[in-house]
C-alpha cells in the first residue's frame, strides 16, 4: 500500500505523489508515517521532509506548517517549501555560518528571533543538501 502525499504551499502545490513512507519535521521531533497510520494531526517544525518512493528518499525544506493524515493521505499545509535539487552543499555551509554569526551579531529580541528563524532554514538546507549529495 503507499500513501497519498499533497504539499500545499500559499503559492502552489509543492508536491502531489504517492510514496511508501515519510518522515515529518513535527514540533515535537520527527514522526514517521507508513501506510495504515492512525488519524493524526501534527504541527510541523521548519526542517527537511524525506519521502521514500521506491527504496529512494527524496529530501524537501518544509518552513512550518500543518499535517492531516487520514486513510493514507496526508495533507501538508507549509508557509513555503524548498525543493532540494538545486541547493550547492557549499553554499549551503557558507549561508549557515553567515546566519550563525548572524545570530551572535543579534542585539534586540527582534533581532534574535528573525536570526534563530534564519539560522533553522539553513541548517534545513544543509541536512537536506547532505541527504541528496549521499
Amino acid at each position: 500500500m503507499t500513501l497519498n502525499i499533497r504539499v500545499i504551499a500559499p503559492d502552489k502545490i509543492v508536491w502531489d505523489a504517492q510514496a511508501e513512507e515519510i518522515i515529518l519535521p513535527s514540533s515535537t521531533g520527527q514522526l514517521g508515517i507508513l501506510s495504515g497510520h492512525i488519524p493524526l494531526l501534527t504541527a510541523l517544525d521548519i526542517g527537511v521532509m524525506r519521502v521514500r518512493i521506491a527504496k529512494e528518499w527524496k529530501p524537501i525544506i518544509l518552513l512550518g506548517g500543518f499535517a492531516e493524515v487520514k486513510n493514507n493521505n496526508i495533507t501538508i499545509l507549509v508557509n513555503g517549501a524548498e525543493e532540494v535539487d538545486n541547493i550547492n552543499l557549499d553554499d549551503a555551509k557558507d549561508k549557515l555560518n553567515s546566519a550563525t554569526q548572524l545570530l551572535e551579531e543579534a542585539q534586540s529580541s527582534k533581532e534574535k528571533i528573525e536570526a534563530t528563524q534564519i539560522l533553522r532554514k539553513a541548517k534545513a538546507r544543509l541536512q537536506a543538501a547532505t541527504i541528496s549529495n549521499n
